[in-house]
């Protein structure tokens, strides 16, 4: 990666930032999100896609939560990049979950950068981006705004809501907060609390965003640059650990890239390096720097049992909802034990539960991938929640 790298125009993101290139919902000053941080956040809007169509009972909503970098394009061609959404291995017609049957809604996250407000948005009292005067956000305030829009929605409970990662938490937070609104639940690749080894891996990213020259103290925006070499790093660092060791050395090993010996200089010798120095160099051109910051701080802060008296069970005391909670054997960032934790703290709470743990070599990132036994169980789980909502 070199310093020609990340020279060019501005990205086409920007404008997402505002004017989305999704449906949108606003809210007035009236209707403010009350955030966490005790601030009330008015007016905000959140930005979403829908796919299928809503029966006439409005029973077959179905809420998918997306991952740290991802947003509301989930089974649709994305605006900025081109490329597919980045959940249509699961989400679309005849998929586990399947559009001609569910209606799908999936919002960008408070805090993003594309189309719900965040640090990139306009700031009305000042008529400038946000920035850092953005009121840091919990996983509990991306929750209450998809709340929100689902209430504007006018849909009364959710047949199913379901994510990995990031989107796994927003899923118990949901199951937490919102017990009477959610049929069933579907975390994937997830745990209840942010680890400290996790928090420590966010914290290196941050620092390589805000130890950019380009960063300006957050104000990047307004001065016409973006710490894009920081930025690149953090996604590097972070790339690393949605993979395994074993699909690292089954994807590249020691293999060298386009070369057949050394170079001896500290160009990328290795495909390895290429493969990252690329992830890091596309993902500037799609995510706001100061989002990042925001939202693994979102994620740091989750610890779903200290909100109920340091006892997980006790969130899901009575739960109605059902849930299907399913891990994979090669991550590392959220392994099986974090899994094994929520199904125990389910149990204890007297709630439905099945679990699942898939044998895959795919790290983290499994859950994104095409995983055979990931999507029979899902299909399976939902076809029986299904039934059991009476959905056809």
């Amino acid at each position: 990666m070199n310093e020609h790298s990340f020279r060019g125009p501005a990205p086409t993101h920007r404008s997402e930032a505002d004017e989305p290139t999704s449906p949108v919902q606003r809210f007035a000053a009236s209707e403010a999100l009350v955030l966490d941080a005790g601030i009330a956040l008015g007016p905000w809007q959140i930005a979403y896609q829908t796919y299928g169509e809503l029966n006439p009972d409005r029973s077959n909503a179905v809420l998918v939560c997306h991952a740290l970098t991802g947003d509301q394009h989930v089974a649709n061609i994305h605006p900025v990049t081109g490329k597919p959404g980045w959940w249509e291995t699961l989400v679309g017609p005849g998929r586990p979950i399947d559009t001609e049957r569910f209606f799908v809604i999936c919002a960008n996250v408070v805090g993003g950068c594309m189309g719900t407000t965040g640090p990139a948005s306009g700031n009305p009292d000042s008529g400038r981006p946000w920035a850092l005067d953005f009121p840091v956000v919990t996983i509990r305030d991306m929750v209450r705004a998809q709340k929100m829009l689902i209430d504007r929605l006018g849909i009364p409970s959710l047949f199913c809501v379901v994510g990995g990662s990031m989107g796994g938490m927003q899923v118990l937070q949901w199951a937490a907060s919102y017990p009477d609104r959610v049929f069933a639940a579907m975390p994937i690749a997830t745990g209840a609390r942010h680890s400290a080894q996790n928090i420590a891996f966010h914290e290196v990213g941050r620092q390589a965003v805000m130890a950019d020259p380009d960063w300006r103290r957050g104000r990047y925006l307004d001065e016409g640059v973006r710490p894009r070499k920081g930025l690149a790093v953090a996604r590097m660092g972070a790339h690393i650990t949605y993979l395994s060791e074993g699909a690292l050395h089954r994807k590249f090993g020691r293999t060298l890239q386009d070369r057949d010996a050394p170079t001896f200089t500290f160009d990328a010798d290795f495909q390895i390096e290429s493969y990252l120095r690329y992830q890091g160099i596309s993902f500037v051109e799609r995510f706001d720097p100061n989002s990042y910051l925001y939202v693994t701080r979102a994620m740091d802060y989750f610890d779903l049992s200290a909100d109920y008296g340091g006892t997980l069970a006790n969130a899901f005391r009575g739960s109605p909802t059902r849930f299907c909670v399913i891990s994979f054997t090669s991550d590392w960032l959220f392994p099986t034990r974090d899994s094994r934790a929520i199904v125990h703290a389910l149990n204890a709470g007297g709630a439905q539960v099945g679990f699942v743990e898939i044998e895959s070599d795919k790290g983290h990132d499994a859950f994104l991938l095409e995983e055979p036994e990931m999507f029979a169980a899902a299909r399976g789980f939902l076809d029986a929640a299904a039934s059991a909502r009476g959905i056809a």
